[in-house]
């Protein structure tokens, strides 16, 4: 049994991330804090946590692990302090995801702590579980990229350069800050919005991690097109990768590949048919879904996924199980809810 704690616990990540938490058994959420809702009970400031007992702190006690839950910035403004004082840290901010200060900066602006960018792992299980092991610090994936790298993970050496990604996210994915175009709920039911077109900062998360993979077989980074639509549901992830293949597959051996590469994941498997968003809901789980035409070479591969779980808190809780050695699926074995 560990002590953990959530630093922010106000944000829907956090929310989430107490909501697991409280049912792990190799787990006492000991802190959370929040400095807007600082000495509130927990269970004032959201009554289905009420049971855990807990008051809203403004700074964090002595934990053995630390989630931070913080806007981007303001957690690596903390989160040297945190190794410090803590040692493990999963953060599910962007400031760690990033490997190149540069890029980083492009999208973000001035890092805080540059100097913890090359000892960060990025933590997507499924391609980085060993140096997840070793980690003091874990940089969260984020949804989007979480659910379009897997997509496209199994066949990111046979990718063509050129790559489009159409993305759809619920609005819980922009946060509980009211935002009158985001989540006011008049300005987007019954609405469906595009944005980012600019340039979108999931956009070189998506590609570092697709590249890394292209590197180790020699072939040269793709051209990614990112696109990400709001979509008025309250969770989901659902992103639909558009690529061409060097060598033709038949549908039947992309399916194998798709297999292979996911083999004893607990947590991401390849769909019998395109999947939906609500096939996720309140899980951990990601499914993938790809699809060749007639000539083997024209790729469409569909990824799914809760934003809130696999896209955030979840996959927060699955880098914490494989941090500390617990069986990886802990605290993370409920079902998809459905309807």
């Amino acid at each position: 049994m560990i002590t953990v704690g959530i630093v922010n616990v106000t944000g829907y990540a956090g929310i989430e991330l107490a909501r697991l938490l409280s049912r792990h058994p190799r787990v006492r959420l000991a802190e959370v804090t929040g400095r807007s809702a600082a000495g509130q009970p927990l269970g004032e400031v959201f009554p289905h946590l009420e049971d855990l007992g807990l008051t809203i702190q403004e700074e964090l006690g002595e934990v053995d692990v630390a989630f931070t839950a913080l806007p981007h910035h303001a957690a690596a403004e903390v989160i040297p302090e945190l190794l410090r004082r803590v040692g493990k840290v999963i953060d599910i901010s962007a400031d760690y995801r990033l490997r190149d200060q540069a890029t980083y900066e492009r999208w973000y602006g001035p890092h805080p702590s540059p100097e913890l960018l090359e000892e960060a792992v990025y933590g997507l299980p499924e391609l980085h579980r060993e140096r997840i092991r070793e980690a003091r610090l874990v940089a969260n994936p984020g949804c989007y990229p979480t659910a379009s790298t897997l997509a496209l993970a199994p066949v990111a050496d046979l990718l063509e350069p050129e790559v489009i990604v159409d993305a759809k996210s619920g609005i819980s994915g922009a946060g509980r800050a009211q935002k009158l175009e985001v989540n006011h709920f008049c300005e987007v039911n019954e609405s469906v919005k595009a944005y980012g077109l600019e340039g979108h900062r999931h956009q070189p998360e998506i590609a570092q991690e697709l590249n890394g993979l292209r590197q180790c077989s020699g072939q040269p980074p793709l051209n990614l097109t990112f696109v990400p639509h709001l979509i008025p549901m309250t969770r989901g992830i659902h992103a639909t990768c558009y690529g061409r293949l060097r060598e033709p597959l038949s549908q039947q051996e992309l399916r194998q590949r798709y297999e292979a590469f996911y083999a004893g994941e607990p947590f991401t498997r390849v769909a019998k048919q395109p999947p939906a968003t609500k096939q996720t809901w309140g899980s951990n789980d990601c499914l993938v879904y790809p699809r060749v035409d007639e000539s083997g070479t024209r790729l469409v591969a569909i990824g799914c996924l809760d934003n809130l779980v696999k896209g955030a808190a979840g996959q927060a809780v699955q880098n914490m199980n494989i941090v500390c050695g617990f069986p990886e699926t802990a605290g993370l074995e409920a079902a998809p809810l459905y309807p």
